[in-house]
């Protein structure tokens, strides 16, 4: 694995700590504990907090952020941090908005959850800062630049490889399927207590929306509440599975990624002739249990696969109705520049397709050096 310029930092300071403190007086524990400041608090504090709270420069409610000092030290209102004690510490009731006077960042989005968590685990665990003395400009910009933030970004849930987690144990008498145990064990932890089972006329109520997008007819429901078979349940899932209805809802879902659309708005707001064989495309598609993978292949190159699939019945090549998604871009009834409307065209174009298949402004990158 490469040695990112942050992991190089860290290692720096972690060996000037271990140099300056002398043979064997810096613990495993201490080592951790620095080394989960520098890549957990100290970005944080230096991206979010700096520019209102530093030594040389912004004090508001007179607290610095800058160095160890001035931290524990605090402002108008007192110590900003009680190490061992996370709810005694002002900070972290300003970083979780517990009180509408007091809450950092002021002017910006409140931290996501798994950054608060961090400092209440940083402050419970004695809050192990080296910062003795506050950064120069030359250590701020370090800290501040693209490639540090691009870190920071990276430990975002969002690019977390997907992992396996074992569904904690079952409570007496509950639920075994491991997603009720997840549930069940949360509501434990919150004290609340689990819903009751719902009745069977709930039941294929909700499947029915869920999967059909349609209430069920009285008939079903009289039929499905009178079936004493055990696998009643399953087999009405397997049944609104294969109902023509479940491609039409579920493709509802799909084409509002893909920014669906049958004119293209603007002046004039022109027809976008077809249209509706994509929008068709997509609930085959769905209702013949065509795999993601594939799928996605086919919005980016369907006219280009090797081995595309093939509706007989229908004498179409399926795959190839794939990219029509391109076609329904916004556009002026009259544009002035031809070039100009092409690149807007196709910006519109990288736009949908990376949000839609990569959870990514990429189109931001048009204007800037990254893509969030």
């Amino acid at each position: 694995m490469f040695e990112t310029a942050t992991l190089r930092v860290l290692s720096l300071r972690l060996a000037l700590i271990a140099c300056c403190a002398g043979p064997l007086t810096l613990s495993a524990s201490t080592a951790r504990q620095l080394e989960f400041f520098e890549s957990r608090i100290r970005p944080v504090l230096v991206q979010e907090c700096y520019e209102c709270h530093r030594s040389e420069g912004k004090r508001k409610g007179g607290l610095a952020l800058d160095h160890r000092e001035a931290l524990r030290r605090g402002g108008d209102s007192g110590p900003a941090i009680v190490p061992g004690n996370p709810d005694g510490s002002l900070l972290l009731k300003a970083i979780r908005h517990e009180n509408e006077d007091l809450q950092m960042p002021k002017s910006g989005a409140k931290l996501g959850d798994a950054a608060i968590a961090d400092f209440a685990e940083w402050i419970r665990s004695g809050a192990a800062d080296p910062r003795d003395h506050p950064p120069t400009e030359e250590e701020i910009a370090r800290d501040s630049d693209w490639p540090a933030v691009r870190e920071r970004r990276k430990l975002w849930w969002s690019f977390q490889p997907i992992q396996a987690h074992e569904p904690p144990p079952a409570a007496a008498g509950a639920s075994r399927h491991p997603v009720d145990r997840f549930i069940n064990a949360r509501l434990q932890e919150q004290g609340l207590p689990a819903a009751p089972p719902a009745s069977r006329e709930v039941l294929i109520r909700r499947l029915s929306y869920q999967l059909r997008g349609l209430p069920p007819t009285p008939e079903e429901i009289a039929t499905f509440v009178a079936d004493t078979d055990p696998a009643a349940y399953e087999k009405l899932v397997d049944r609104y599975l294969a109902s023509p209805q479940f491609g039409e809802r579920w493709a509802r879902h799909w084409m509002d990624w893909l920014r669906y659309a049958e004119s293209h708005g603007s002046e004039g707001d022109p027809m976008i002739p077809y249209a509706w064989r994509y929008r068709d495309y997509l609930i085959r598609a769905l209702n013949a249990d065509v795999p993601y993978d594939q799928l996605v292949k086919e919005h980016l190159a369907g006219d280009l696969l090797p081995a595309p699939r093939l509706n007989g019945e229908l004498g179409l090549n399926e795959s190839a109705i794939g990219p029509a998604h391109l076609r329904m871009v916004f556009h002026g009834f009259a544009p002035t520049d031809a070039l100009d409307e092409l690149v807007r065209f196709t910006d519109d174009q990288i736009n949908v397709v990376s949000k839609a298949f990569l959870g990514l402004t990429v189109s931001c990158a048009r204007c800037h050096d990254h893509k969030f």
